[in-house]
């Protein structure tokens, strides 16, 4: 199903939710909308699926109109965060109730129901109940009843939030290979940042309910195109005064600018790859992280995270310690500029 939004807004009394949204989604694409608790997300997604009506804009599903239509003549599965399964049904009830409603003939459900069974890795317990089910297990089954009825469009709603880490992991691949193999447009929300990356195709960045910023993860992650973007995403730290920075100067006028542990080159002076580009900061913390060290310096007034391999010398708090930022996401005005530490490159060009 290709999915078109456009102008979409939606009120609650004095809150915004979705202002004035316009997006579209290709056919078979798995979309994930990312942002913090209360930006609007799931507002949208109950209104693709005719849960929450728009005050205004439109929604078209295959170019149409859907806006009033009931969720049950959408043709959509949804999946709700809670699972939502019907505790005195077993699993194959579970899957099939859908069917049922609408009036499919037995042998089709029970053929319909042994493929999803498949599917999902659910085969052997169709006679169990969901209390008899890992937190996992009663996803998947969420997910199977949700495809039962051959949806053209899917909308997850934080399907990953009541299970825990490992198992949460494991589902993510589980969840992308399944829509990959069933080919079905799918839309699902989270706040969880390596979520969206591992399993979107493309993600949105929904903010005070407007739209910051579309597309791929690399894109979003390496391109962001405001402020927001760039300190949302990824391990960020707010600077003020980046023209202060070794080889920022240039940048004197900036007043605030972002930086990641991966901009950043750290260690004693000898391990730097450009140490002229690098200046003297002072270890403030250390951290212990299993595969790496954490260490918080002070660079110049500014407070940086930097992390250290475990196979290179232990540092201490006190230690001077060199720091050469590579680059910064530099704001002027709405928008997010990359900015690349100017002595680095001239000293490469001079093979310094």
């Amino acid at each position: 199903m290709h999915v078109e939004v456009k102008q979409l807004r939606k009120t609650f009394g004095s809150f915004t939710a979705s202002n004035d949204v316009t997006f579209d989604i290709e056919k078979g694409k798995l979309i994930g909308l990312l942002g913090p608790s209360g930006g609007g997300k799931t507002t949208i997604l109950r209104m693709l699926a005719g849960l929450e009506q728009p005050d205004s804009g439109d929604i078209r599903f295959n170019g149409e109109a859907v806006n009033h239509l009931p969720p049950q003549e959408r043709n959509i599965g949804f999946v709700f965060q809670n699972y939502a399964l019907f505790r005195h049904m077993n699993v194959f009830d579970n899957i099939a109730f859908g069917l049922g409603v609408k009036k499919w003939k037995k042998a089709d459900i029970k053929a319909r129901v042994k493929e999803l069974l498949e599917l999902t890795g659910l085969a052997g317990l169709e006679k169990r109940y969901p209390n008899q089910l890992s937190g996992g297990q009663r996803q998947r089954v969420a997910f199977a009843r949700a495809l039962a009825p051959e949806p053209e469009l899917l909308l997850l709603d934080e399907p990953f939030a009541a299970i825990d880490a490992k198992v949460r992991k494991e589902l993510r691949a589980w969840l992308k290979e399944t829509i990959r193999r069933v080919g079905i447009t799918t839309v699902f929300v989270t706040h969880d940042q390596e979520e969206a990356m591992e399993v979107a195709d493309e993600i949105m960045i929904i903010q005070s309910g407007r739209l910051e910023q579309k597309g791929t993860p690399l894109t979003i992650y390496s391109g962001p195109e405001s402020p927001f973007v760039a300190n949302f995403i990824g391990e960020s730290k707010v600077l003020d005064k980046p023209g202060s920075i070794k080889g920022f100067a240039d940048y004197e006028g900036y007043g605030k600018a972002i930086v990641r542990p991966e901009f950043i080159e750290a260690g004693k002076r000898g391990e730097l790859s450009q140490p002229l580009a690098a200046d003297e900061a002072v270890i403030r913390d250390t951290l212990f992280c299993g595969s790496r060290w954490q260490l918080d310096v002070d660079l110049a007034g500014h407070r940086l995270t930097v992390y250290r391999s475990l196979e290179k010398p232990l540092l201490s708090v006190g230690d001077s310690i060199w720091v050469m930022i590579h680059r910064l996401y530099v704001f002027e005005g709405p928008t997010a500029e990359i900015a690349e530490n100017a002595l680095k490159a001239e000293h490469a060009v001079l093979g310094l």
